[in-house]
Parts: C-alpha cells; structure tokens; sequence
C-alpha cells in the first residue's frame, strides 16, 4: 500500500505533467492547465498549481539562466527534461512563493525526481537547487516572509527548566 500524497506532492505531479506535455507540443497551455487541475477541489491548491505552471512558462528563460550558471560544463538539454523541469519549477518557488519554505520546494523536487527521473536524479537536483538557493539567499533575491521559512529567522529556544 502506498503511502498517501500530500496534497501540494499531487499538485506539484500535475504541475510536472502539464509542463512536460507543453515542452512537447507548446501551444494550448490554459487547456493543459485546465486538464492536470481539473478534479482538484481545494481552491487554494489549484491557484498554487496554475500559478507553478504560469510562473515556470513566463519566466523560463530567467529560471534556464539560473540552472546554466550551475552546469557550466553542461549544455541544458543534456539535463534529463524530466529534471529541467523539476528544476524550473523549484527556482519558481523559491522566486515567486514567499509562503513556501525553501527547504519544502527543494524536498519535493528531490523526492518527484526520484520518482519520475533517472537513479541520479535526486541527487543532480539537490546539488543544483541547494547550490542556487545559497546564491539566491547571498544576493538578497530570496524573498520569503514568516516562520521557518529562511533558517536565520528561527529564534533560538532557550533550555527550559
């Protein structure tokens, strides 16, 4: 029996579908989106799967430029489409979703790359998102708000007695 998904892991999945079937034929995008996140009931989740796949397609060139500066020796389609994705779509949160701990987006890249993708890669994937997340956070560009969400912003608990 497997273990049940969470809902944003489905979300995420579907995000993945959407994505790949658009690298293969680029045209009617909003069908596809509509199509992956048809029977997704909760609201709040369906706008995060809209948004995911709308971010990564608008701003694919900035996300690919990020990802190129990591691979330097490596031309991008090399990278398995499968990871590439995964990619966009982890840079994307970290981007554009400040409600998203980082921690959270590189987790779930990881874990549907092992799934979908080759047996390296979960670990290509962390490499480069672990990699880009430190230089995002250095440079200022990581705007995340609220708890846990960046490590420094986690008080120290102090011994209780």
């Amino acid at each position: 029996m497997s273990k049940k998904k969470f809902n944003r892991r489905v979300i995420r999945e579907r995000c993945l579908q959407a994505l790949y079937a658009f690298e293969m034929n680029p045209e009617g995008l909003d069908e596809l989106v509509e199509g992956m996140l048809t029977d997704i009931q909760n609201l709040t989740d369906k706008k995060f799967g809209e948004d995911l796949i709308y971010k990564v397609t608008a701003d694919r060139s900035e996300l690919d430029n990020l990802i190129k500066e990591k691979v330097a020796n490596w031309e991008m389609d090399r990278i398995a489409l499968i990871d590439r994705l995964l990619l966009r779509m982890a840079i994307a949160e970290f981007l554009y979703f400040p409600d998203i701990p980082p921690k959270v987006s590189i987790n779930e890249a990881i874990e549907i790359a092992k799934e979908y993708s080759t047996a390296k890669s979960g670990k290509f994937v962390n490499g480069i998102l672990d990699s880009i997340f430190s230089e995002l956070k250095k440079s200022g560009k990581l705007k995340k708000t609220g708890r846990g969400l960046i490590e420094e912003s986690l008080p120290k608990k102090s011994p209780e007695k």
